[in-house]
């Protein structure tokens, strides 16, 4: 058992060991069947689950040990009282996550950062999904039709303001302070998009009626040059979108289908606006009811992350699953790794 506890703690002290092994229960001592009496008697301070992570290392030898960033690990005992028991914990060197969980909670793969800044800040991505879905659910239902809704969605600025806009930006600035590069450079690129999406709809910015023959502002949103100018900037945001569904390959598979359809949507809309300017109004309008009907399917998609990840977050004692694709494409690291140790 010391051997056990020994290797243990060398791995994870190296962190290359985050998840604790199956544990036989019922083989261990003589009275401790369940999980109260085995915790009192110091035997194993592993997660309630059999499947649970170790929190490094929990053998009965060693009271503190460096976790290998300058902080320590506290062991505790039947011979702390509460209240020293909790402030030990708060002050820990060292906290257990999966890294499908961590994959569910950041969109992105686990990655070493410095610092106990996932303590002390909120989870980020939540925010900047509700900021997406704010906009986009709506604006799906109105390139349908749906009850008569049109006009690509003017009557949504505000919403792409403050929700597209600002909640994405303020949910970028945060992944970038905990080193989620992937799920920073989405959000903030996407924050950007429906920023300029809403100044292309404001008259204040005269996008459209730069365009305007007549002198009527609104007279500008049925010219050719003004289509194709957007139609190119959708054919961008699809390309865009297509390296964001490559990389998502990563993360899971819901993040991964969010993309997938976020490009058929960009494709259908470029597609409706090239036909406006062919005179083709019955084909660009099936693609823009496509388009509605692909973006729509993309906030079923995000609506469902985002229950996921603020279930996660409150640790509710059931979880939707996201589909963890992290080991479909083993990482540079991970197959380096291996090469070193055959």
């Amino acid at each position: 058992m010391s051997h056990h506890h020994e290797s243990l703690r060398e791995k994870t002290m190296n962190n290359e060991n985050l998840a604790g092994p199956q544990i036989n229960y019922e083989g261990i001592g003589d009275n401790h069947s369940n999980l109260h009496d085995r915790t009192a008697n110091n035997e194993n301070l592993t997660a309630p689950s059999r499947d649970g992570p170790l929190e490094k290392d929990f053998s009965r030898n060693m009271s503190t040990y460096s976790n290998g960033y300058g902080s320590y690990h506290q062991h505790l005992d039947a011979s702390h009282d509460s209240q020293t028991a909790l402030r030990k914990m708060q002050t820990a060197g060292s906290i257990s996550i999966t890294p499908e969980l961590f994959e569910k909670l950041y969109l992105s793969p686990p990655n070493k950062v410095k610092g106990d800044l996932r303590k002390t800040f909120g989870n980020p991505t939540p925010l900047a999904l509700i900021g997406f879905l704010m906009c986009l659910f709506p604006l799906s239902m109105t390139l349908m039709g749906w009850r008569g809704a049109g006009h690509s969605g003017a009557a949504g600025i505000g919403t792409y303001w403050f929700f597209g806009g600002l909640l994405m930006m303020l949910g970028a600035i945060g992944e970038w302070i905990l080193g989620n590069t992937f799920p920073f450079v989405v959000f903030g690129t996407f924050g950007a998009f429906w920023l300029s999406y809403a100044a292309t709809l404001q008259p204040y910015f005269n996008a459209y009626g730069a365009y305007s023959t007549n002198g009527s502002i609104a007279q500008g949103l049925e010219t050719d040059g003004f289509r194709s100018g957007l139609a190119f900037w959708f054919v961008t945001m699809g390309l865009m979108c297509l390296i964001y569904m490559v990389c998502a390959i990563r993360t899971n598979f819901v993040f991964f289908n969010i993309f997938l359809f976020l490009v058929i949507t960009f494709a259908c809309l470029t597609g409706a606006y090239f036909q406006l300017n062919k005179g083709a109004i019955a084909l660009a309008t099936r693609l823009q009811i496509t388009a509605g009907a692909t973006a729509f399917i993309v906030c079923v998609f995000g609506w469902w992350i985002f229950a996921a990840i603020m279930l996660a977050s409150l640790d509710f004692p059931f979880e939707i699953p996201v589909g963890d694709l992290s080991g479909f494409i083993k990482g540079a690291s991970e197959r380096n790794a291996a090469e070193k140790n055959v």
